[in-house]
């Protein structure tokens, strides 16, 4: 029997050190890798089982929701995306989408692979989800099933009203799907306060964890709409009311292989979502976001998003005339291991993307990336005033309240 050889010159991978300021993942603390490295255990393992139960309890406290239903995906926040629809939505059914950026086109995706028929609400990309539209989608489409929306829309740093979409689509009976995947634990978020039905985040954002697992929740009236299905979810594996039977803590049915050191990681990073609280969580968010709007603006750059529209953990700002964007992330990536994020559909080349996320989001972060765009754009053509960036930096962080660094 001849075997095929191995790849000639292969050897163990060796991770180079970022500082990652990108739109995600975003760093990840020393206490997460520890916890990641430790022993792995069986997926039905008791200890490990605990840990699940554990996991529930902190992601109800995360979301501020007391839904039974409320758990990690085992795969990363697309997945959750396509959870929600491939449960809730079925073959016929009307679901009202908002874009206002790339994934709120994603959502689109995943309704008519599901069978719906979308009434699409369009925005400007940099502006949040109009409440006017969605009212008036509700009135030529009183039959809708699902408002589909984006709460943080990553491509562009914009924040929308959810608790107010989330209002209207009860007013007309229908339930609520909500992208979180960056606004969880770096912004104000109530799951049952605003109402929201179906919800799915991502661990590698704010939550400061490696990527790959998606948190999500489920209202008592999204299992009832589950439960009333007329025909099979067309996902073997995301189906609800089979991955119901593995979360449930009395008596646990083998669905799939979860990945135990993933979640091991998740529920530490859980721990101190918990330990920090998420109120001092959404003030450090904003705290280094102010100063670093501060120095990015005496840089030169302008910023895409309005003021009261403008999340705190992804910063979106133009481009300036005559700069190679490409060149000043790559050079950022290569002379100083910092990554920054471009833009992506119709503003890629026209913005970047600076990442304030989780563990990402501290204070030698932004002193590392205004120091290193000083020293950068100059070079690219583009005049700095030398020292502008970190002093307006400085002034910032002293007007406001001080924060407590993570531990």
């Amino acid at each position: 029997m001849q075997l095929i050889p191995p790849p000639a010159g292969t050897a163990s991978f060796t991770a180079p050190r970022r500082t990652l300021m990108g739109p995600g993942p975003s760093d990840v603390h020393p206490r997460v890798l520890a916890a990641m490295a430790q022993p792995t255990v069986g997926h039905l393992d008791p200890a490990f089982n605990a840990m699940m139960d554990e996991t529930k309890a902190l992601l109800r406290y995360v979301f501020q929701t007391q839904n039974d239903l409320t758990f990690p995906i085992s795969a990363p926040g697309s997945t959750g995306m396509e959870t929600c629809f491939v449960n809730l939505i079925e073959p016929g059914d009307t679901v009202i989408v908002c874009v206002n950026g790339v994934f709120g086109g994603r959502m689109i995706e995943n309704a008519e692979r599901a069978g719906g028929t979308v009434v699409r609400i369009d925005d400007a990309w940099g502006a949040p989800v109009s409440p006017d539209k969605v009212r008036d989608a509700f009135k030529a489409h009183p039959h809708a099933v699902a408002l589909a929306f984006v709460h943080a829309e990553t491509s562009t740093g914009a924040c929308s009203d959810a608790a107010t979409l989330c209002g209207i689509a009860r007013e007309f009976g229908a339930l609520t799907i909500v992208d979180a995947v960056t606004s969880l634990v770096g912004v104000p978020l109530l799951v049952d306060a605003w109402g929201i039905d179906a919800i799915y985040s991502g661990s590698q954002k704010c939550l400061g964890c490696p990527p790959g697992l998606s948190p999500a929740s489920f209202s008592s009236r999204a299992l009832d709409k589950v439960r009333a299905r007329k025909s099979k979810s067309n996902s073997w594996f995301m189906d609800l009311s089979l991955v119901l039977g593995y979360w449930n803590a009395a008596n646990r049915t083998y669905h799939h292989t979860a990945p135990t050191n993933g979640l091991v990681g998740l529920h530490e990073s859980l721990v101190m979502a918990a330990e920090e609280g998420l109120e001092a969580s959404w003030a450090r968010h904003q705290y280094h976001h102010q100063a670093l709007r501060d120095g990015l603006q005496a840089l030169g750059f302008a910023y895409l998003v309005a003021p009261e529209a403008r999340l705190p953990q992804l910063n979106s700002v133009h481009v300036p005339a005559g700069l190679d964007e490409a060149a000043l992330r790559r050079t950022l990536m290569d002379e100083f291991n910092l990554e920054i994020g471009a833009g992506l559909g119709p503003l890629a080349g026209k913005i970047l993307r600076f990442g304030l996320m989780g563990y990402s989001a501290r204070e030698e972060n932004v002193r590392l990336c205004l120091r290193a765009l000083e020293a950068v754009l100059p070079r690219l053509g583009h005049a700095v005033d030398k020292g502008a960036a970190l002093r307006a930096a400085e002034s910032a962080w002293a007007l406001q309240q001080p924060v407590a660094a993570v531990a």
